[in-house]
């Protein structure tokens, strides 16, 4: 999903991760603003590849729960930045906080996401 949405990575190191996506026609609402689903997805994302390297090798993350708040919209033609900081390193689950601004650096949503581990099926 997140290269259909046009997501790129900047950043990726341990309990951090920061990336990129645009507004443009795959994640903008008929009024030409970032919609509020693919700022979801961007959140998710963001935290699903954080939690992927904090796994032990049998086991995989899975989001169980997302809780987001949309602040300010963000017009077609620009682009938001998600920053992602796990909150909770468990041994059944990852929490992770995701901020996503705007290019001035301004707060357009924030979202807490659940990773649950579980094992790989083969």
């Amino acid at each position: 999903m997140g290269e259909n949405l046009g997501v790129e990575f900047l950043e990726m190191k341990e309990g951090f991760v920061k990336a990129t996506m645009p507004v443009d026609h795959r994640t903008c609402q008929p009024f030409g603003i970032l919609n509020g689903g693919a700022s979801l997805a961007l959140a998710e994302i963001v935290a699903g590849h954080g939690s992927v390297p904090l796994c032990p090798p049998e086991q995989i993350p899975c989001g169980i729960q997302v809780s987001a708040n949309h602040l300010r919209m963000v017009p077609v033609g620009s682009y938001v930045t998600a920053t992602g900081t796990l909150i909770h390193r468990g041994r059944t689950t990852h929490i992770w906080n995701v901020d996503i601004t705007d290019p001035n650096g301004r707060l357009v949503s924030t979202a807490r996401i659940v990773n649950q581990l579980v094992k790989k099926r083969s």
